[in-house]
């Protein structure tokens, strides 16, 4: 698999959901390709509106920095040297966890995004698409 595919999204979206419904977590879950382009988007019942542009700019940035989006926030924190680069391409970097790139033998063929729990469960229900996607490979 050298792409992500939309049956691959969907089995991605579909481990990841089940994290969330184990959690008790309604979530957005957004798999975007190597070039950060649209592939799948997913919204759990009673998971919140503002999810679905959060959890799509989260797999994009995930891309576009070629970082989880925790690690980002690491260095976009204030006094660090990427502070307020959430500010450009339009506001769409985001700089909190739950965008995770997905990788193939090296390099990134997508990524994921996830938003509407706290931090720590959206960056949980992310490593499971994340999970998925090796055990799919083996």
């Amino acid at each position: 698999m050298s792409h992500i595919n939309l049956t691959l999204a969907k089995n991605l979206i579909e481990s990841a959901e089940k994290k969330a419904n184990e959690i008790k977590v309604p979530v957005v879950i957004s798999i975007v390709d190597e070039g950060g382009n649209f592939v799948a988007c997913h919204r759990m019942d009673d998971a919140l509106l503002v999810s679905v542009e959060l959890a799509q700019n989260k797999a994009w940035t995930s891309i576009a920095m070629k970082m989880t989006t925790e690690n980002l926030a690491l260095v976009a924190a204030n006094g660090k040297e990427l502070y307020g680069i959430n500010t450009t391409n339009n506001g769409r970097v985001v700089v909190f966890g739950g965008g995770i790139p997905l990788y193939n033998n090296g390099q990134i063929i997508g990524a994921v995004g996830v938003s509407g729990g706290s931090v720590d469960e959206d960056i949980r229900v992310a490593q499971s698409a994340v999970d998925a996607l090796y055990e799919f490979k083996n």
